[in-house]
């Protein structure tokens, strides 16, 4: 009798990413809920390490940015969680000390005009990887803590390990500054 109790209430938990799914609002994302995702140095797994070819036709690898706490942004221009925070982004972006943290996009849909076109409709000036075509950097991070929805904001730590997640619309600039200033005291 409590076993079918339990089942039976199982199946009345509504599961927000699978609820927007089946809307079949024509939106062609999946919306995260903005959940704020924050992992102890114990608890972060191993370095991610990726690369690809950039917006502008430049190479990007993230071993190139070791040491440095590396911004993350998953995201498409058709995606209007995506241009809402492209300037919050930006924002941070020009406000931190480029020798200790990297900032880097992914785009997950667009081909370069478009990419390039929306990156200078919305003042984006660090670099964007595109990830259209392989899906490699996507692939990268599909261990425990993915990317799931987009736009996603994956913070990696100066060991290049998973330390923050922002699933969803990024909402303000004092969020992503905290979350950033936290793991650059974490080496001082």
């Amino acid at each position: 009798m409590v076993a079918a109790s339990v089942l039976l209430l199982t199946g009345c938990t509504s599961d927000p990413l699978a609820e927007q799914f089946r809307e079949g609002s024509g939106k062609n994302y999946i919306a995260g809920d903005g959940t704020i995702s924050v992992y102890a140095a114990d608890d972060r797994g191993e370095p991610i390490e990726f690369a690809g070819e950039t917006v502008d036709g430049d190479s990007y690898d993230s071993a190139d940015v070791a040491g440095q706490v590396q911004v993350v942004n998953f995201w498409y221009a058709g995606c209007a969680p995506c241009r809402v925070e492209a300037p919050i982004l930006e924002q941070v972006y020009e406000g931190t000390g480029r020798d200790e943290v990297s900032f880097v996009g992914v785009n997950v849909r667009d081909q370069a005009g478009t990419a390039a076109s929306f990156e200078e409709d919305y003042g984006v000036t660090y670099p964007s990887i595109l990830d259209v075509s392989e899906g490699a950097v996507q692939l990268a991070f599909a261990g425990p803590v993915p990317p799931a929805a987009v736009p996603t904001t994956i913070v990696l730590d100066q060991e290049g390990r998973v330390a923050a997640r922002v699933l969803g619309q990024l909402e303000e600039a004092s969020i992503l500054d905290s979350i950033i200033s936290d793991l650059l005291a974490e080496q001082a």
